[in-house]
């Protein structure tokens, strides 16, 4: 379940994770793709760009399973990847860590962080 970034849109951050993130200036938001080739929950990658995009360890993040059970996401991840008949256009989306997250069954994770309320 791998992707690639249009790059039309899509400008590459340089990331200390090893993990490539691209932000699109024009909407305010951050994507990565879930890689089919190496092995890595589609929470850890989650929790690895969130905390990457707002600078703060990921131990300081909320418990990800306040939001969403991590071992049903990565198993809904999983059935698309493996499921030739997952249909297109497929998504989870939730708040997390001050951010909306939204997983598409290509792969994609869009992160946007929510702009503070003026009061």
């Amino acid at each position: 379940m791998s992707g690639t970034a249009p790059t039309d849109r899509l400008t590459p951050v340089d990331e200390p994770t090893g993990r490539t993130v691209y932000r699109d200036d024009r909407e305010g938001t951050y994507h990565t793709w879930c890689d089919d080739t190496d092995y890595e929950p589609a929470s850890t990658a989650l929790l690895t760009v969130v905390s990457s995009i707002l600078e703060i360890d990921p131990i300081d993040l909320e418990p990800l399973s306040e939001r969403v059970d991590p071992d049903a996401l990565n198993a809904l991840v999983g059935h698309w990847t493996e499921s030739p008949t997952t249909p297109h256009g497929g998504s989870i989306s939730f708040p997390f860590a001050d951010c909306d997250v939204t997983v598409r069954s290509d792969g994609e994770i869009v992160i946007d962080p929510r702009r503070p309320r003026l009061g």
